[in-house]
């Protein structure tokens, strides 16, 4: 089996966890985020040798978790807020992976050599798609019919959480470099570690915390 198919088979097995977890919230969502704590701690204790670096990864981590659950228990609004950003981190992932195969255009950045612009530009095109998705959830859910894919102002939020789950992606890989080290961990397979597979995440849901914190959104 190769990597992507790893990836793939891996994405669709635990991708159902989050959302259940999510969803059912109260003590179910604080395991799951107390379990990404310890294991992403173990992973960085494994791992990582210089201080600086474990103490920032700790203390982007314990913000990143603690963002969750407030966007997980404020409203519904919250809610669906972190529903999207989820789906339209792995969005912008696909996104990233699938153009920056086929288009192929010039890396930009030393820090993660398979970075390309034409991977960026792809991150940015599926995250604008994850508006009209999400739209149709919140229909699907409340009967409601949403307003998401009329309003221009969610497109851009689109496009700067689908920027802070890129900018979340290169700093772990910078973090990585300086240890050079590929992944920080085996536990899932075709992702590598936990926060191979959250480095995005992480950086989207604090912005989108920000943004509902300072009430730009809904």
């Amino acid at each position: 089996m190769n990597n992507l198919s790893k990836r793939i088979l891996t994405s669709i097995v635990i991708f159902p966890f989050y959302i259940f977890f999510i969803i059912k919230g109260g003590n179910y969502i604080v395991s799951f985020l107390y379990a990404l704590l310890v294991l992403a701690n173990f992973e960085v204790f494994s791992v990582f040798k210089r201080k600086i670096s474990i103490i920032l990864l700790d203390v982007i981590l314990v913000i990143a978790l603690l963002s969750m659950l407030h966007l997980r228990n404020d409203t519904a609004s919250s809610f669906v807020l972190l529903i999207w950003v989820i789906i339209l981190t792995i969005f912008s992932d696909i996104g990233g992976y699938i153009f920056g195969k086929i288009f192929k255009w010039r890396k930009f950045t030393k820090i993660s050599p398979n970075k390309t612009l034409s991977g960026a530009l792809g991150s940015f095109l599926f995250s604008i798609i994850s508006v009209l998705l999400i739209g149709f959830i919140v229909e699907i859910l409340t009967g409601i019919e949403s307003d998401f894919f009329q309003k221009p102002r969610y497109f851009i939020l689109a496009i700067l959480f689908s920027l802070a789950a890129q900018i979340g992606d290169l700093t772990i890989s910078y973090f990585k470099r300086l240890e050079k080290i590929k992944d920080t961990g085996k536990l899932l397979p075709g992702h590598g570690g936990i926060f191979d597979r959250i480095d995005s995440l992480i950086f989207s849901v604090i912005v989108a915390n920000i943004i509902y914190t300072l009430n730009l959104f809904p």
